[in-house]
């Protein structure tokens, strides 16, 4: 069964992750019995939260969910569900195929092969690529040799467009939606060099062809779609000499007030709770590999949001920890989405 966007669902359905959920309780009559059968609809928001140590930047733990304090638009909620390394992932594999990645690429698919070993057999894989714009190359797949030959494929792809961040990572997160796991924790696993294009004049020359930027999604709209399908983003940053060389142009500074701007990779990691990791090609395998094994440590947290609110409204999440395991851990800071909508 493939859940929508806001992963509505009844008590005999397995509850999605990062999601809410709406409904009532409603009697249903069997006409094969006599007695009538009861179907409860809950609304549920799951939050995905890693608590690292800030000396060592380790994963804290094991941590119970008294150990949590969660708030939503600075209200403290109830921690009902609490869970950790017990749902299964959805990864989406995106990797970026301008020039400038073109000559780490392969060492990016590397390191993405290298992750495939640590998945669990539950554990779902997407494959896509993009530019200019994004093509799916492989659905989502518990196989991992079919995952492992699409992961090769996208090494050996290539395009003379220049890519546009909020684009890829729009077409990502409503990759991500699709899982057929309703319950999966979705991520999307992003390969690139923080190095974006602005749909320019001067990138219609540069690339020999027209780009039409009302056709773009922006930031906001990227962004809004990871935090309704609760997916998290993870960015394995590798630049080329290449990219160091765009990296000097720096077109932010140029971009005020447009309204299709560069997305950051910092950025989409920071707002949904994942981070970027900066690999060289000595240390990617072992970087993805820890990758990996670091969203074992993550812990799930489910709560009833607050009843009567407008839907479509953006409501700010806020993840604490109890004062007693401050005392006992010492300094440490938690990985999680700042919020949802609804």
């Amino acid at each position: 069964m493939q859940s929508n966007p806001f992963g509505s669902f009844s008590i005999t359905v397995i509850v999605a992750i990062f999601c809410t959920c709406a409904g009532a309780q409603e009697p249903v009559r069997d006409e094969a019995e006599a007695e009538p059968v009861v179907r409860v609809h809950v609304r549920m928001v799951m939050v995905d939260a890693q608590v690292l140590s800030k000396k060592t930047g380790r994963a804290v733990g094991p941590l119970r969910r008294e150990d949590f304090r969660v708030y939503e638009d600075g209200v403290q909620q109830q921690v009902t569900s609490f869970s950790q390394d017990e749902l299964p992932l959805s990864v989406v594999f995106l990797f970026d195929l301008t020039d400038s990645v073109r000559p780490v690429l392969k060492s990016l698919a590397g390191g993405a092969l290298q992750a495939l070993r640590h998945l669990k057999p539950e554990d779902q894989v997407a494959v896509m690529v993009y530019a200019a714009s994004t093509q799916l190359v492989q659905d989502f797949t518990t196989d991992r040799e079919v995952a492992a030959a699409a992961i090769e494929k996208a090494s050996k792809m290539a395009s003379p467009e220049a890519a546009f961040f909020n684009e890829g990572m729009f077409q990502a997160a409503g990759q991500s939606a699709k899982s057929s796991k309703a319950s999966s924790r979705r991520v999307v696993l992003w390969m690139t060099d923080n190095v974006p294009n602005v749909p320019s004049e001067d990138i219609r020359w540069r690339y020999g062809r027209s780009i039409a930027s009302d056709k773009l999604h922006t930031k906001v709209q990227a962004m809004t779609e990871l935090l309704k399908n609760g997916t998290v983003v993870y960015t394995l940053l590798r630049m080329s000499d290449i990219s160091v060389q765009e990296s000097f142009r720096d077109p932010r500074r140029t971009v005020d007030g447009m309204l299709h701007p560069p997305g950051d990779v910092y950025q989409y990691s920071e707002q949904t709770g994942g981070h970027v990791i900066e690999a060289s090609q000595k240390n990617m395998d072992v970087k993805l590999a820890d990758w990996i094994d670091e969203l074992r440590t993550r812990y799930t947290l489910g709560y009833h949001p607050p009843e009567g609110k407008t839907k479509s409204k953006f409501r700010k999440i806020e993840v604490k920890l109890s004062p007693e395991i401050k005392e006992r851990e010492g300094k440490m800071f938690i990985e999680a989405k700042r919020g949802y909508y609804r």
